[in-house]
């Protein structure tokens, strides 16, 4: 054996495992604060993971803590392994952008009634049209009837469900703790974390709900975050401002974006206005214009890899200039007040350098016009 070969570290099956469930709760969730949500992940893991050092639990003393809106809070697991848990995702080696999906046909009338289901969705609110329609594509009704079990505490997890219509109570260790009432989700946990159902979920009335099967749930959320942050990484690294980014800080900012688009002409950011945010330009050009007399006078256009929208909170002034979308379809990375002063805070030395430019440029801008 070569001494390379005899110091090669072996990574173990059981950390490889913990590492992508948290990957993958991470991507899903994109938690504002990574470290936060490790330090709660962790903790709930060693809170509820087997007492291995007992073969039999007691399920009758297991000690359950649950959360208020949570249909599937953690419980301690059993040390048999489930089926499903060998079948971890992985969005890097998903090549299958299109037709992996599930589609379910619906008439206009029950795609109406999905989108207003969806709607308050917090899992769904990051994806862009495309993918949401891929969401609304591959769900499918399931009618109950009073008493039919939707999900039962210790089963696999096999899909997701929105509450359109019916009561329905959650059930822990046969305990009642909670009802949904018209309106909700559950499901959502033993699918994201690779658990067994926690709970069990039981209509009372008659209801419709929609669900989802555990792939498709999985694939697109999880292949939605990746990509987001993969696109958003290439972007970051085209702009020059950003080089003394760290790959995590690269990481967090790309994460913290958020994806907006404009048709040609649209107002962006208004001269005046308070700050809100910063934009980077994904595609498209944008106009800078600012107010002179009665019209605005253009003083620059800016294109992919380009920002703009600092200033502002750099010098915690109103919008020195308003921007507009030019020449077509413009795509635009959003990134909020609070994310720029927690992640590029430190870059406020550079971003101040750019003020002097602005300053030259709107100088330049008044002379000319002085002398029309």
């Amino acid at each position: 054996m070569s001494s390379d070969s005899s110091r090669r570290i072996q990574v173990p099956d059981e950390l490889k495992e913990v590492l992508l469930q948290f990957s993958i709760a991470y991507l899903v969730e994109q938690p504002v604060d990574l470290i936060d949500f490790a330090a709660e992940y962790f903790n709930k893991l060693q809170a509820h993971r087997p007492n291995t050092t007992t073969s039999d639990l007691n399920d009758d003393n297991q000690s359950i803590n649950s959360q208020e809106g949570d249909a599937e809070p953690p419980i301690v697991q059993s040390s048999r392994r489930k089926s499903v848990f060998a079948e971890a995702y992985d969005p890097e080696a998903d090549d299958d952008d299109e037709g992996a999906t599930a589609v379910f046909p619906k008439t206009d009338e029950q795609r109406a009634r999905l989108i207003e289901s969806v709607k308050n969705v917090l899992l769904f609110r990051s994806l862009e049209k495309e993918q949401m329609n891929q969401v609304l594509d591959a769900m499918f009704e399931r009618k109950v009837q009073p008493g039919d079990f939707i999900i039962r505490q210790g089963d696999d997890g096999d899909n997701f469900y929105v509450i359109e219509s019916g009561v329905y109570k959650v059930y822990i260790n046969d305990k009642h703790i909670s009802t949904y009432n018209h309106t909700g989700l559950f499901g959502e946990l033993a699918l994201l974390y690779n658990m067994p159902r926690a709970a069990t979920v039981q209509a009372e009335t008659n209801g419709l709900l929609w669900a989802m099967d555990r792939q498709t749930f999985r694939r697109i959320l999880l292949k939605s975050a990746f990509k987001k942050r993969k696109m958003y990484e290439e972007l970051l690294n085209s702009v020059p401002m950003l080089k003394a980014l760290q790959n995590y800080e690269r990481m967090n900012l790309a994460d913290a974006l958020v994806s907006k688009t404009y048709e040609n002409g649209d107002r962006i950011i208004k001269q005046g206005d308070a700050a809100d945010g910063m934009y980077f330009i994904e595609e498209g050009t944008v106009s800078v214009r600012m107010d002179q007399d009665d019209s605005e006078i253009e003083i620059s256009k800016l294109g992919k890899g380009q920002y703009f929208g600092e200033l502002a909170l750099v010098t915690h002034r109103p919008r020195a200039a308003s921007v507009y979308a030019t020449g077509g379809v413009v795509k635009l990375a959003f990134l909020d007040t609070e994310a720029f002063e927690r992640i590029l805070g430190f870059l406020t030395d550079v971003l101040k350098r750019n003020i002097l430019m602005y300053e030259q440029m709107f100088t330049e801008m008044a002379r000319r016009n002085t002398n029309l």
